[in-house]
């Protein structure tokens, strides 16, 4: 396995692999010494296991570390828990590598360690237990739409669990691993006060539900009713991304369903052009603050648009957005 990703991650543009460790204690000691710009690290090791060591470094000399893990279901439990620790991404080790497989994960992969390279961990504060919020909210109808990605799923769980049972009907776009989505849909739905589920087609929005699109075959749009409904759409990606968080704000905007709209930590610029499309048909739209957003790209990319009324805190993101929603 440690050869498979040293393999691509040579041939990932702009990254070198300046060492490979068997263990936790070889790993110590080659950190020390290489002092890495990101550590990959495998949730599967011989003593001291990939979880235990990240916790380690977190506690100790904070740096970029993407975890490698199993696609099951004990895999995704402990990816979310890597993520709490405060991992920057969870990548699916290939159970085969044939060639195809093996092209998209070098690209896809030398993304993922580039961008955790560039990413905030140093300054990331350890998210405390989050309990479902019981504040008195009174919905105005209009729906929330939020997109992330890459440290989406620690940023998420930090915003929804603000939302009150009642919670406006909330649309989230979620750029990552299906499998670790569904774990992640069950997990949020135990900790909150309102629904959390898959996006479905002809999914109807309402109140104190929360949809999250994250499979990679379709997009998802919202269809202009009273109450709107969900679409899904197998079309190709668009600039990259499927869902596309362009085509979901881009369909509530031309909709002109009454909304307000959210770009939170991420790669690339996906959510940009769209969030700019709400913002003109007169939506409030945020962003989350680039100093507490994990991987800043998709925040930066909505800032040069200027396609957000305001840049929020991540703690008080929920509370902006349930402010545009309520009718106080």
């Amino acid at each position: 396995m440690r050869a498979l990703f040293s393999d691509i991650l040579d041939q990932a543009k702009n990254v070198r692999v300046v060492g490979t460790a068997v263990n936790a204690a070889d790993a110590r000691e080659q950190i020390a010494e290489l002092k890495p710009n990101v550590i990959t690290l495998d949730v599967e090791m011989p003593g001291m296991s990939g979880i235990e060591f990240l916790e380690e470094i977190m506690e100790t000399a904070p740096l970029p570390v993407v975890m490698l893990s199993s696609l099951t279901q004990a895999g995704t439990e402990t990816s979310l828990k890597a993520f709490e620790l405060g991992a920057v991404e969870c990548f699916p080790k290939p159970l085969k590598a044939t060639p195809e497989q093996f092209s998209k994960s070098v690209g896809k992969l030398g993304k993922i360690v580039l961008a955790a390279a560039n990413s905030n961990v140093r300054d990331r504060k350890v998210r405390a237990e989050q309990k479902s919020s019981d504040v008195a909210f009174e919905w105005n109808g209009h729906v929330a739409a939020i997109s992330a990605s890459m440290g989406g799923i620690d940023a998420l769980t930090t915003m929804l669990a603000q939302f009150p049972a009642n919670c406006p009907p909330t649309i989230v776009c979620l750029q990552a691993e299906p499998m670790l989505v569904d774990t992640f849909i069950k997990r949020l739905d135990d900790m909150l006060k309102c629904h959390v589920r898959p996006a479905k087609e002809g999914a109807t929005l309402i109140q104190g539900a929360i949809y999250i699109a994250a499979d990679p075959e379709h997009h998802v749009v919202v269809e202009p009713g009273h109450p709107p409904k969900l679409r899904l759409m197998a079309r190709d990606p668009v600039d990259g991304a499927r869902p596309s968080a362009n085509l979901l704000f881009g369909s509530i905007a031309r909709g002109a369903i009454p909304a307000v709209g959210a770009v939170l930590t991420g790669m690339g610029s996906d959510g940009a052009r769209g969030l700019k499309l709400l913002r003109d048909a007169g939506c409030e739209t945020f962003v989350q603050d680039r100093k507490t957003a994990l991987v800043s790209e998709a925040p930066e990319a909505v800032i040069a648009l200027d396609a957000a009324s305001k840049e929020v805190p991540l703690d008080a993101l929920g509370a902006a957005v349930l402010g545009r929603c309520s009718m106080s």
